[in-house]
């Protein structure tokens, strides 16, 4: 500490000297020929170009130095030389660290070991950094810091970058997918009166100018079935949603969604829309369907494989898998006292005979699934705004795509009934009827046709295909608590 210390002394003294000679340490444009990458692209040995980016490495020949110029798109290499750039510049240069952001303009030539060079003929100081960047440039170590000084992990590290570039180029691809097959994009509130669409604990605010408490909203979904009563066919979003829960590898308190409704469509046709995406995705941003995750190390500790068709299997059917042919034959109490003592469970006394099944579910089949599974025709009683099954009404006709142990899409034949849709959301709600959305209902009483819907967690599919291990890592600016 007393050392990094020691160097923001001396880079502000540097900045000192910089506005002594007149110099503005913190320019406000420099013209260039393009990004980094550009100007690389479009190298020719006698060519001048402009280029702009941090200084990274630096190499001192004594008179003659070479510096690498970064920006997000790449590196290019400058020489600078004494005799090149007059004496004024080369007092500038003196006061330069790495870190510091400048323009450029040169000379294309080739060195001698083949590196493509720009000689640069006037530089100009763009943005003095008080600060040193990471020791060495070999990026933060402190996994936390990474986190919470984020500018730094993709300054300094290039798989970190690799993973955003990736994910940025994953929601790129889902929507031109989606638009390709006449889906529409819209964009549906975040703040709501009612905090509707799953079962999760919302964040509240209120609105002065209305007097009226607002929750940010926790799904996507009863809005957009509004627009399939409204007459929109194909709609789909991508946007965020917030739930007031706990922080773990899987969750953040903000996580982005993509959902999409399909009228006249059903859970299937959903099924096979998510695992053509998936595989587009991979195939286009992976560049294939077999998807290495590697350790620390670099070894692979974990391989998926997306080639399809995807298994698919009824709810009841893998239960029985991990949890004995037996299970849905036991009484509530033998269930239990299977979880318990023999799956070694932490069973809750308030669990409900069904939540104590998914309980087994989520721990001996979810979190042990690697390659893709759909886990069809689950228990109503987990999914509220689903369709009844036709041949089994204690069912409803729903998807769970499982990838990589998390649960990445699930998928329904929409309840489009007015009349077993308000019950169900009063068995939802319980006690509290003041969480029925009542104009939701009002908008199905109207008319809404059969529908496929799906909702796709952006974040743990981008964990999917970049091998990240926590959601941390896949989201920019994850919550983290304040330092004090």
């Amino acid at each position: 500490m007393e050392e990094e210390n020691e160097l923001i002394a001396l880079r502000r003294k540097k900045l000192d000297a910089l506005r002594a000679k007149g110099i503005e340490p913190f320019s406000s444009s420099f013209e260039v020929s393009g990004s980094i990458a550009e100007v690389r692209s479009q190298f020719k040995e006698g060519e001048t170009l402009r280029a702009a980016g941090r200084i990274t490495a630096h190499r001192d020949m004594g008179k003659s130095h070479f510096l690498d110029l970064r920006d997000a798109t790449g590196r290019i290499q400058i020489y600078i030389h004494a005799k090149e750039v007059g004496p004024d510049l080369t007092d500038l240069f003196r006061l330069l660290d790495i870190g510091d952001l400048i323009g450029v303009e040169g000379t294309c030539f080739i060195t001698k070991s083949g590196e493509p060079t720009l000689k640069v003929r006037t530089f100009q100081l763009l943005a003095k950094a008080l600060r040193p960047l990471p020791e060495k440039w070999h990026g933060l170590q402190d996994i936390e810091a990474r986190y919470r000084q984020r500018y730094l992990d993709l300054l300094t590290n290039e798989h970190s970058r690799g993973v955003f570039e990736k994910r940025i180029a994953i929601v790129r691809e889902t929507r031109r997918f989606l638009e390709e097959r006449a889906f529409v994009e819209v964009e549906t509130p975040i703040l709501q009166t009612i905090a509707g669409g799953a079962a999760a604990e919302p964040f509240t605010t209120h609105h002065k100018a209305l007097g009226l408490d607002l929750y940010l909203r926790i799904a996507l979904e009863l809005y957009l079935k509004r627009l399939l009563v409204g007459g929109f066919n194909k709609v789909f979003e991508i946007n965020r949603n917030f739930r007031n829960e706990g922080i773990s590898r899987k969750h953040n308190p903000e996580f982005t969604m993509l959902e999409a409704y399909w009228a006249y469509a059903d859970f299937e046709t959903m099924a096979n829309l998510a695992e053509e995406l998936i595989c587009y995705l991979a195939e286009k941003i992976c560049g294939s369907l077999i998807i290495e995750h590697r350790g620390a190390d670099g070894k692979i500790v974990r391989t998926i494989n997306l080639q399809r068709p995807w298994r698919r299997a009824r709810y009841h059917d893998v239960v029985r898998e991990v949890a004995g042919k037996d299970w849905f034959e036991l009484s509530r109490e033998q269930r239990r006292d299977r979880a318990t003592n023999e799956f070694k469970l932490e069973i809750l006394p308030q669990l409900a005979d069904f939540e104590v099944t998914q309980h087994v579910f989520e721990k001996l089949v979810e979190e042990k699934t690697v390659d893709p599974l759909f886990v069809t025709h689950c228990p109503k009683e987990l999914v509220p705004l689903a369709k009844q099954n036709a041949a089994d009404n204690s069912l409803v006709d729903v998807f769970e795509l499982i990838i990589n142990g998390v649960e990445i899409a699930p998928g329904y034949s929409e309840l489009n009934d007015p009349l077993v849709q308000r019950q169900r959301l009063l068995e939802q709600a319980g006690e509290e009827k003041q969480k029925i959305d009542e104009e939701f209902l009002l908008a199905l009483e109207h008319g809404m046709p059969p529908a496929g819907g799906i909702g796709v967690g952006m974040d743990r599919l981008t964990m999917v295909l970049t091998g990240a291990e926590s959601i941390r890592d896949v989201i920019l600016f994850p919550l983290l608590r304040p330092k004090k």
